[in-house]
């Protein structure tokens, strides 16, 4: 089971750091992956990152301002948000995937329970 925490309520321009830990399995088996659902819209792809951490892809949206990463001794995945914009506002789920080249959310699995993110304006 992965468990994201980390969210919460911050202004316009501030910053986030998001973590992900496993219970019951280890991460370094898996590429990582961070999504997002605002209300109303489908879940979409954030960011990802390969096993070893040397591959990294971000949706164009948060391009420059997210940054992934992973600790593998730690079973921990990092989303750090900066430059936060109001359109950021979701709720942030980790999941498993298999590679980094199938980045939709069905190629992912073992969704825990998300975060909330809000920026205000």
């Amino acid at each position: 089971q992965l468990q994201a925490s980390g969210g919460g309520l911050v202004q316009a321009g501030g910053s986030l750091r998001l973590s992900c830990v496993a219970s019951g399995r280890a991460l370094s088996s898996y590429v990582m992956g961070w999504f997002r659902q605002a209300p109303g819209k489908e879940r979409e792809f954030v960011a990802a990152i390969t096993r070893s951490g040397g591959v990294t892809k971000y949706a164009d949206s948060v391009k420059g301002r997210f940054t992934i990463s992973r600790d593998n001794a730690k079973n921990t995945v990092y989303l750090q948000m900066n430059s936060l914009k109001p359109e950021d506002s979701a709720v942030y789920y980790c999941a498993a995937g298999i590679t980094i080249a199938r980045l939709n959310a069905a190629d992912f699995g073992s969704w825990g329970q998300g975060t909330q993110v809000t920026v205000s304006s």
